[in-house]
């Protein structure tokens, strides 16, 4: 019997960590930063949100269709309404949902985030760099996922000033 497909989504503020996680496992997911260096030659670049997530969609679509067994998403996904879509897609093709769940304290996230201003002068113009106004709201709007959304699993993973772990929680 095949494996189920499945759609892996990340959640988590700027700076949690998503993107390194995705890097150091060796994962090319399918990401928001990405779709908007495509568009407009940088990260962050915010320019028209819904192309960038048409876009992401669509790609995801593809790579339903076109038969991958794991697809991953890399954005913010920070709340039920900007997963629903994915989810509903997941649906669409019988694949399974699992959320990727990087709850790391907000602190940890603009530290991260700021340190972030000094690559951009450098090669890496894919940093982005957002604004802590905008961080601490983005961290006032964050919903965990739960399995009531039409998560099958939920995955996550912390991180601290001195050592990462990540665990599986089962609901």
């Amino acid at each position: 019997m095949a494996a189920r497909k499945k759609l892996v989504l990340a959640i988590g503020l700027p700076g949690s960590g998503k993107s390194t996680y995705f890097a150091r496992k060796g994962i090319v997911p399918l990401s928001s930063d990405l779709i908007r260096e495509l568009l407009y030659d940088h990260a962050a670049d915010q320019r028209h949100p819904e192309w960038v997530f048409a876009a992401l969609r669509e790609l995801l679509r593809r790579r339903l269709a076109a038969g991958a067994q794991t697809t991953y998403i890399d954005a913010t996904n920070l709340t039920r309404f900007f997963r629903r879509p994915f989810l509903q897609i997941a649906r669409e093709f019988g694949c399974a949902a699992e959320a990727l769940y990087f709850d790391v304290p907000l602190e940890i996230c603009v530290k991260r985030n700021r340190k972030r201003e000094n690559v951009l002068a450098g090669p890496r113009r894919d940093a982005r760099v957002v604004p802590e106004e905008v961080l601490r709201r983005m961290a006032r709007r964050i919903e965990p996922p739960t399995r009531e959304e039409g998560f099958s699993r939920i995955v996550v993973v912390r991180s601290g000033a001195k050592k990462s772990r990540s665990r599986a929680k089962r609901e």
